[in-house]
């Protein structure tokens, strides 16, 4: 089955352990409703060092690019943070849909499965 791809976002925070725990958690369920999750924070920072200017700068464009590529963003957790507002607003730029997790388990829980 192919599946279209999500873009998980959500308002990390900075706890690195907590956050990838609540990513893999969000990515899971974004999974369980039939879509291909995208979540950068699972994987970005383990390539790209956030401290050397350019390389920040690059882990922003490739966040864009891996949105840009997604068929929808999925806003997760119960916060915002800039991050967050701006994944939404190049989404809306974009004319993609936007929904949040319970919106997307609702999806699926009206959706019926395929054999």
């Amino acid at each position: 089955m192919v599946r279209p791809f999500a873009y998980v976002t959500a308002a990390w925070g900075s706890d690195e352990y907590e956050a990838r725990k609540r990513a893999l958690k969000y990515s899971r369920k974004v999974f369980e409703a039939g879509y291909s999750p995208i979540c950068p924070l699972l994987f970005v920072n383990d390539i790209i060092d956030d401290s050397i200017p350019t390389e920040h700068r690059d882990k922003k464009d490739f966040g864009e690019e891996l949105l840009r590529r997604s068929r929808i963003l999925v806003v997760c957790g119960g916060r915002t943070d800039a991050q967050v507002k701006s994944d939404i607003a190049l989404a809306r730029r974009m004319r993609m849909a936007a929904t949040t997790l319970q919106g997307i388990e609702e999806i699926d829980l009206k959706c019926p499965k395929k054999p």
